[in-house]
């Protein structure tokens, strides 16, 4: 195994026994601190019966309550910081898809440890001081182009800081700069391989880019493997949200065997997302997320909202001890319900994305009416095709769609180019309500 795959390997190999006795040190910490900092948290705490005295084993951090984003929208721009505002040297916010945006504050030391981790995350996913990064999310409140920039100085890699959008200029760039490691949003990822072909240059043949590093969004196996095909590149997935630092929390190493969570700065827990209660490990459930070395904005239980499970696997190959989850299957509120019947967007993608028939693009429409709910899937074709192709080729989808989900929708193929495109997050799922 390359040694740049372990950026520190005494932490990220340490003995299981040691790296639970830091966590219980870090977590006694934190509590201690918000305690005695924080209004908000004081108050949760006293109404939950619960002091720091009473965290005695990492056990314990089911005795205290969990926060949600409705907590921190609630109490605006400053309720949850538990330092003096002199202190923060930089602002950051949530992406608002899901509501209004939450801003999260950063210390020096808050800087300091995300860059660590974001260096763990890049090195897990082999990148080196002789690659080029070309950094594809924005450098602004989001948090995802810092994140990347200072994970990767820490490695010392060349770095092409590009930004959202100007999708002929970022290929370029790329060509011209040798790009060899690409970030981003897995969809971004899709569109700017269509572009090089409309530019008549091939990813996989006319660029040097063989790594990539992709999240912000859910992104299914089936899109990772037209991904990795298109590109000739290996992916990694990489997951994080500004509120526990942003991109940087978890990463599938070269095993791809699910995503290593960076122990000695969060606690990793899964819920039953409708009780609040713990699930089994490699049960589905919530994300819960407490922050154990964040100075300005630590986060006690956090709720994600997003979809997965803690893996039964005690070792990996790649030597790293911290735990793993899944990948994201998508987010509790993500999943709608057709006629009664739960249906999560990732199985549609699935579905979709393993038929070699199928283009990059879809839409998923679901239409309220008052008698039935309607689902619609458009779905662009892969080439051109003849009116009898497309029939059959939509007869054979809403087959397996229904098999798939137990829902069967109304397909709709469409020539290539037909449906929108988007340099960030695509907007897959639309709900159209009845007049």
């Amino acid at each position: 195994m390359p040694d740049s795959w372990i950026y520190n390997p005494s932490v990220e190999c340490v003995l299981r026994g040691e790296l639970e006795r830091l966590q219980l040190e870090r977590l006694r910490e934190v509590v201690y601190k918000i305690y005695n900092n924080n209004y908000y948290y004081r108050k949760k705490m006293k109404e939950a019966k619960i002091s720091p005295e009473d965290i005695k084993s990492l056990e314990d951090i089911k005795k205290l309550p969990h926060t949600t984003k409705e907590d921190l929208r609630e109490t605006q721009p400053f309720g949850y910081l538990v330092t003096s505002f002199e202190s923060v040297v930089e602002v950051h916010g949530t992406s608002g898809t899901t509501g209004e945006p939450v801003f999260v504050y950063y210390t020096s030391n808050d800087i300091e440890n995300w860059s660590d981790i974001m260096a763990r995350s890049l090195a897990a996913a082999g990148l080196t001081k002789r690659d080029v990064l070309q950094i594809t999310p924005s450098f602004s409140l989001f948090t995802g182009g810092f994140g990347f920039y200072y994970g990767a100085r820490r490695i010392g890699a060349t770095i092409v800081p590009t930004g959202p959008g100007y999708s002929r200029r970022q290929i370029y760039v790329m060509q011209k700069l040798g790009t060899t490691m690409l970030t981003g949003i897995a969809n971004y990822a899709i569109r700017l391989a269509e572009v090089a072909i409309e530019m008549g240059i091939d990813p996989a043949k006319d660029t040097k880019v063989r790594k990539g590093v992709f999240g912000a969004e859910m992104w299914s196996d089936a899109m990772r493997k037209k991904i990795e095909s298109i590109w000739d590149m290996e992916t990694f997935d990489i997951y994080g949200m500004a509120e526990l630092y942003g991109p940087g929390v978890a990463i599938d190493c070269q095993y791809h065997s699910g995503l290593h969570v960076w122990e000695d700065h969060f606690i990793v827990e899964v819920i039953d997302p409708k009780t609040g209660e713990p699930v089994d490990v490699e049960e589905k459930g919530e994300l819960v997320f407490t922050t154990l070395t964040k100075d300005a904005m630590p986060l006690i239980r956090y709720r994600t909202r997003d979809v997965s499970k803690l893996l039964d696997q005690k070792t990996c190959d790649c030597g790293r001890t911290h735990r793993k989850i899944d990948r994201i299957q998508g987010r509790t509120d993500d999943m709608f319900i057709i006629n009664g019947v739960n249906v999560w967007p990732t199985a549609i993608e699935t579905v979709l994305m393993s038929n070699p028939l199928v283009g990059n693009e879809y839409q998923i429409i679901v239409e309220r009416r008052p008698s039935e709910d309607i689902l619609v899937v458009k779905v662009e074709a892969a080439k051109k095709l003849s009116e009898g192709d497309k029939k059959a080729l939509t007869k054979k989808l809403e087959y397996e769609l229904r098999e798939r989900i137990l829902v069967t929708p109304i397909v709709e193929v469409v020539d290539p180019g037909a449906l929108p495109r988007f340099d960030g997050k695509a907007k897959r799922v639309i709900i159209k309500s009845a007049d």
